[in-house]
């Protein structure tokens, strides 16, 4: 089964009643966990999951490789085999449950420490009715968004321990097992717990929400920080901040001042105390270790606190070692590099309107040759890349543009899908970024196709996520005047292969299509009878040895190639046999398997259209055609394509270089000829939609 017909299966469920939904998510891997745990207490017997097995392949692939020194002595064990009386969550779960083991997952860990300061975003990701005593049957499961869509991952609960304790994240009791069990559920939707090393806050802030992220350099902080980070908070948004190292060696240095370099923080609070007769703007923040602490000003044992009034204190510091400090808001702009913001998806914040966000999703994909134009410096291709269109109609309540000229907030996201399953095979993270431009009038109706090289040559971007980067999503916050615009999301270099997901989220209800999404065909069609035969042409069929004057396969492939041995405006090796058995297929209407002089001429006249646009295309005369040029080609012959169509007949018959052959260019024109006319001969009623039988579609795809 080919990767495209598994993307169209995936689609089609995708677009199911509710599938994808919190109440309603895609199975990962098929696995239902209500059928599995039946089974298993019906036979009375723990779950053993299979597709993540209690093995070194679940581990990882480099560090934690099989054989590796870092797993050596591990043992995976069940909870029960742990301690003697574990639980799943104790007064419900808190950010004490979680402690870094011997994993680079500190990103992760800082998303589960903000996920449990809401309990009904913790709940989506937790399922309820999961313990170690009542229907216990060594089975678990949580809910990640991927994506655009919610998936559900079942796990079993045996895990990696050395000398008895647990290797990975733990709670800080020991017996309490949830996070433990949600770190293994996220190792295996990205492949293996040595998948989840190295990352952003973010990441695991939008897996566990479906939010939009935005990233903030505290070195060129805006002047409003403070107050976004407090509105962020009360809409209950996740955030994190980290600082950032200059060299390898100093990951997880510890600063004088108790603070980890190169280590995911989450921020919990910003409150502002009297502080000698003046206000003092505070930041709370949590390390995922638990123990290392800030003990600058503001920290637990500081001075500073002897001069706040007795109840704020109270209220504020809370004089504990779990990780959780206050510090100054100057002190974190100077100490730390970058914050984290998530903002929360209408899906995931369904009771609070005040919060919610209007979002649209695309997804979609850079593939070599069609659609991976790279970026702005590659104006050759730059065109190909995928095209989204976005018409703001409504500025917001609170705008601050000019009165003739509103304002309208939007954040648009470009994700780049399943990069760290990939890295197992040395797949690293694309370099990646958009582009938005404002769409002239003249061209505001232009939406079945491309808009082209000469109008990217001659309008300028009305902004751009920032330098291309390799992150999983670059986003922006953007103030828009109302207008329609449009969205190139690209990578940087050329011919890079990588699926994608572009999300607007704005404040008001935003319009958006993708741009040649549109299929239709209108080739040209000659039309033929006895008296436009010349001579020349009866003369071909005089010399056939067949009984019945009919063309077959072999005998088309002879007489075309010596047709075309006479143009000396086209380099070509000539048709091959599979290429002329298309062409039969495509004319011949009596079922016969050959042509008849009139079909003949008719294919004759069709090649004579297709060679005019292979050379205009074949501009310098190589004898093939760059792959992206395909679509122009496809334009000019009467087709108008997807993408996804664009993408499969560049992988179907371009060459590893890129490039597209005569023989392969008639090839696929025919072809494309062929499946429409076949629809159009089945869409009786004109619906655009067939029903085939099992026979029928084997007969309609073999012929």
């Amino acid at each position: 089964m080919s990767g495209n017909t598994v993307k169209l299966i995936k689609d089609r469920a995708a677009h199911s009643d509710g599938l994808g939904t919190h109440q309603n998510p895609v199975k990962h891997l098929g696995q239902d966990f209500e059928a599995l745990r039946a089974q298993c207490l019906a036979s009375s017997s723990l779950f053993k999951d299979e597709t993540f097995p209690a093995a070194p392949s679940s581990l990882g692939y480099r560090e934690l490789a099989p054989n590796s020194p870092a797993t050596k002595g591990i043992v995976w064990k069940r909870p029960s085999e742990i301690c003697p009386n574990p639980h799943f969550i104790v007064d419900g779960a808190t950010r004490g449950d979680i402690r870094q083991g011997a994993l680079g997952d500190c990103w992760l860990l800082a998303a589960i420490a903000s996920l449990t300061l809401d309990q009904d975003i913790l709940e989506k990701v937790v399922p309820e009715n999961q313990s170690f005593e009542k229907q216990y049957a060594g089975i678990f499961h949580f809910q990640f968004w991927q994506y655009g869509e919610w998936v559900d991952v079942v796990v079993d609960d045996r895990l990696p321990t050395k000398n008895g304790n647990l290797v990975f994240v733990h709670s800080a009791e020991g017996d309490e097992f949830w996070s433990a069990l949600l770190e293994k559920a996220y190792a295996k939707l990205t492949g293996s717990y040595e998948a989840l090393t190295g990352g952003s806050t973010i990441e695991g802030f939008e897996d566990f929400t479906g939010g939009i992220a935005e990233l903030y350099d505290l070195k060129k902080a805006p002047a409003d920080l403070y107050q976004i980070i407090q509105k962020a908070l009360k809409a209950e948004s996740l955030l994190g901040c980290s600082i950032d190292i200059t060299n390898a060696y100093e990951t997880e240095d510890i600063t004088s001042r108790k603070l980890v370099k190169g280590h995911a923080y989450s921020v919990t609070g910003a409150e502002e105390v009297d502080y000698r007769g003046r206000k003092v703007k505070l930041i709370r923040l949590r390390n995922p270790w638990g123990e290392v602490e800030w003990t600058g000003p503001w920290s637990d044992e500081a001075p500073e606190w002897n001069s706040v009034d007795p109840k704020v204190k109270a209220a504020l510091d809370k004089q504990s070692d779990d990780g959780e400090f206050w510090m100054s808001f100057t002190d974190f702009l100077q100490e730390y590099s970058r914050l984290e913001i998530c903002n929360l998806s209408p899906d995931t914040l369904t009771s609070k309107e005040q919060h919610k966000w209007e979002v649209t999703l695309f997804n979609g994909s850079w593939t070599r040759g069609s659609t991976a134009g790279g970026c702005q410096n590659y104006p050759n291709t730059y065109w190909t890349n995928p095209q989204f269109r976005l018409k703001l109609e409504e500025p917001d309540d609170d705008h601050d543009g000019a009165a003739h000229e509103p304002c309208c907030t939007v954040i648009i996201g470009l994700m780049q899908k399943n990069r760290r399953r990939q890295k197992k095979i040395g797949e690293d993270l694309l370099t990646i970024g958009y582009s938005l431009y404002q769409i002239p009038k003249e061209v505001e109706h232009q939406t079945d196709i491309h808009l082209d090289k000469k109008f990217f040559m001659t309008h300028k971007t009305a902004a751009q996520s920032g330098s291309y980067i390799n992150l999983r999503e670059v986003s922006s916050r953007l103030k828009l005047p109302v207008g329609n615009y449009l969205i190139v999301p690209s990578t940087f270099d050329p011919n890079k292969n990588g699926d994608f997901c572009l999300r607007v989220f704005s404040e008001k209800e935003a319009k958006s299509l993708e741009i040649g999404d549109v299929v239709k065909a209108d080739p040209y069609e000659p039309q033929v009878t006895d008296k436009d035969i010349s001579a020349d042409f009866k003369n071909i069929f005089d010399k056939l040895d067949s009984q019945n004057k009919e063309m077959n396969a072999a005998e088309l492939q002879i007489t075309l190639n010596k047709l075309l041995a006479k143009r000396k405006d086209l380099r070509s090796s000539g048709f091959s046999l599979a290429t002329c058995r298309e062409i039969i297929n495509l004319i011949d209407m009596d079922g016969t398997g050959t042509l008849s002089l009139v079909e003949f001429k008719t294919v004759w006249m069709k090649l004579q259209k297709y060679i005019e646009i292979y050379l205009k295309t074949d501009t310098d005369h190589s004898g093939t055609m760059d792959a992206n040029e395909m679509r122009n080609a496809l334009q000019d012959a009467g087709f108008t394509l997807s993408n996804k169509v664009q993408q499969c007949i560049s992988q179907r018959y371009a060459s590893k270089d890129l490039t597209i052959n005569f023989d392969g260019f008639i090839a696929a024109m025919i072809r494309l000829e062929t499946l429409f006319k076949m629809f159009q001969l089945m869409d009786v009623q004109k619906t655009g939609e067939i029903h085939l039988t099992l026979p029928e579609w084997l007969c309609s795809t073999l012929a």
